[in-house]
């Protein structure tokens, strides 16, 4: 069995060849840090969390009930609640495409 000294010792030269491993290429990112849609996704996945401030609806609002809103909180409260059935790829229904006539 190794001494925990020589396990650490291990541990940080796997670190810092892990830390010199990403390294390896500056010269391309920081290429990609300049390039004009840098950061684009995060930039679109922030922007698609956040909500309108300004959101307004046109029409009455969507019809609901408060006499299932309180069966449904009764249930959650008492951990009651109806499970909603799961759907896997085997008990989807569906026909598979045939394939084509050919000259």
């Amino acid at each position: 069995m190794k001494s925990p000294k020589s396990l650490l010792l291990l541990a940080a030269l796997a670190g810092v060849g892990v830390i010199a491993a990403g390294c390896a290429d500056e010269k391309a990112l920081t290429e990609d840090m300049h390039s004009t849609d840098f950061g684009r996704a995060v930039k679109e996945d922030i922007a698609a969390q956040i909500t309108d401030p300004d959101a307004s609806y046109k029409g009455p609002p969507p019809a609901s009930s408060g006499q299932r809103a309180n069966l449904a909180q009764t249930r959650y409260k008492t951990d009651k609640v109806i499970v909603p059935t799961g759907t896997t790829t085997i008990n989807i229904g569906g026909s598979g495409g045939g394939g084509g006539s050919g000259p």
